[in-house]
């Protein structure tokens, strides 16, 4: 039976469609807001001085993670207006190519370096030194609401649940999944890990990691003193990498207790590969542009 001939209609349709990681470009440049039902609650200097149900998650222009927005009434604390510390001169951001024509901020760039209009304040907690930063958007829909500097608090809790690093995304999450493509990875001729048994870790916005087994990494691990968060990961330790005849600092990381989002990477090594040569299937890959390269 032969097929029916294509309907315009449906094709111009189709042809409307949009790639939705260009969409998100696009709205990285705008303040965005999304109410919560999670009840909301920090601590600062040992004082429950955060506790609401009305908390917004707030993305301002260029910020990849969100921060938390909460009634002024649900604070409690006093709060000022401040005077912010001056900035460091020169260029702000990191390209995430894939994503954005502009430089983007992740968690590590300062609270204060902002694009939105609005008025720098101070929390404090009466009779103590403890204080933490804020903002205050000049935004209709963040009317009497207070952007908190999440890193300032001494502990966050969505419901009974301790959150680390920054809020979750409900608009980002990750996947993980076993795989036995051929991962090689190399520096300059040198393999540093060669497996079939990978497990690759799918995040939003970022390019995929490939976590490997301990027995198939072949070059030295030292342990390094660095040490990172990941809100949906948990804490990693870092290690540097003996590559022939010199050291490669902080190149690869572990996650030994990881949260439960991650809980089959435990003990699986990554590395960073936008440094290195990733090879798959014998294919030499692109390097990968992140903050982290």
């Amino acid at each position: 039976m032969s097929s029916p001939p294509g309907n315009p209609r449906v094709q111009d349709a189709d042809a409307a469609g949009v790639c939705m990681r260009d969409v998100m470009g696009q709205l990285l440049q705008k303040l965005r807001y999304e109410p919560t039902v999670k009840r909301i609650r920090a601590t600062l200097g040992g004082k429950t001085v955060v506790d609401t149900t009305r908390a917004m998650l707030v993305w301002e222009p260029r910020r990849v993670v969100p921060g938390y927005a909460v009634p002024i009434e649900d604070i409690r604390a006093e709060i000022s207006v401040r005077t912010p510390a001056p900035l460091k001169d020169g260029p702000v951001g990191f390209m995430l190519s894939d994503l954005s024509k502009i430089p983007v901020f992740d968690p590590r760039i300062p609270f204060d370096v902002r694009s939105t209009q609005g008025e720098p304040v101070e929390v404090r907690v009466a009779g103590m030194d403890a204080a933490a930063s804020g903002f205050r958007a000049r935004d209709a829909g963040l009317a009497d609401y207070v952007i908190l500097a999440f890193g300032d608090f001494d502990s966050w809790l969505e419901e009974d649940v301790e959150i680390i690093s920054h809020p979750h995304d409900p608009y980002g999450r990750i996947d993980i999944r076993g795989t036995s493509r051929h991962v090689q990875l190399m520096l300059d001729g040198h393999i540093l890990a060669d497996t079939t048994r990978a497990r690759m870790l799918f995040e939003t916005n970022l390019p995929a990691r490939y976590y490997l087994p301990i027995e198939d990494v072949v070059v030295p691990l030292e342990t390094s003193p660095t040490r990172s968060m990941c809100s949906y990961k948990g804490r990693a330790t870092w290690y540097s990498a003996i590559i022939g005849d010199r050291r490669v600092d902080d190149i690869a990381w572990q996650y030994e207790h990881p949260l439960s989002d991650a809980a089959d990477v435990q003990d699986y090594v990554a590395f960073l590969d936008e440094r290195l040569d990733l090879v798959l299937d014998g294919e030499q890959q692109r390097r990968a542009v992140t903050p982290w390269s």
